[in-house]
């Protein structure tokens, strides 16, 4: 994306307010001027989302929910080893995106790829499904918790949850193995998103070990697009419903 336009997309987040009395609303109201550009725009700020697309076990027949799924940047980051796929099912509230993930559908020729509109913590497919997918969503999610649960439910037992997403340590490790954020860091960053409804979360973390069996999980940093010396938390997952 051209420099120009980065920056006045950096104007927009600084200078627009978010309006909307429904969470629905809110989310249009942010990301309805970005829709077009969203992807060009924070392709390098969401890191981790490609490297969790690569590790998903994808197969024939696979059933995979991508539940907040926004311009549908998973579905062309997981490629052509989706084309097998018997279902794959792009849901997400904000009609500006599903629209951009509807086109990303109809210029990839997915035939088996659907959008629908809908809550992440109300939808509920017919059947169980294979694969479910968070690609920076939860943070995004103001009952989180019940979107998991809902991705819990519909999922075969034996089936794969992936997740990326923002987030901040709890002030105490989980266990020796998982980072550990200072003052500083655990304060700033759900300040600083909380400008537009980001809430990165300390219990994402535990509550997804606590639902699943993690087979892989990574904590790294980002930077910020146009502000290089701020570089927020985020982490990957992969867990597998016993």
């Amino acid at each position: 994306m051209h420099w120009i336009k980065k920056f006045v997309l950096l104007l927009k987040f600084v200078s627009k307010p978010i309006r909307g009395n429904t969470h629905a609303e809110r989310l249009e109201s942010f990301y309805g001027y970005q829709a077009e550009q969203y992807d060009a725009f924070r392709k390098p700020f969401l890191r981790g989302r490609d490297e969790l697309a690569s590790r998903l076990p994808f197969g024939p027949d696979t059933r995979w929910c991508d539940l907040g799924c926004g311009t549908g940047y998973l579905l062309q980051a997981v490629g052509p080893v989706a084309k097998a796929c018997s279902e794959i099912m792009l849901v997400d509230l904000c009609p500006s995106l599903i629209a951009e993930a509807a086109k990303k559908i109809h210029g990839g020729g997915w035939g088996n790829a659907v959008t629908i509109a809908a809550d992440t913590t109300e939808f509920l497919p017919v059947g169980k499904v294979d694969i479910v997918t968070f690609s920076y969503s939860l943070s995004m999610t103001p009952n989180w918790f019940a979107a998991i649960d809902q991705a819990y439910r519909m999922l075969k037992p034996g089936g794969v949850i992936g997740v990326v997403d923002f987030y901040v340590a709890r002030k105490h490790r989980i266990c020796a193995e998982h980072q550990h954020h200072g003052w500083w860091t655990r304060h700033f960053w759900p300040a600083w998103f909380d400008i537009d409804n980001v809430r990165p979360c300390a219990d994402h973390i535990p509550y997804l070990y606590s639902k699943f069996e993690v087979t892989w999980f990574v904590e790294s940093r980002t930077r910020v697009p146009g502000m290089p010396w701020l570089w927020p938390p985020y982490y990957a997952l992969i867990g597998r419903k016993s």
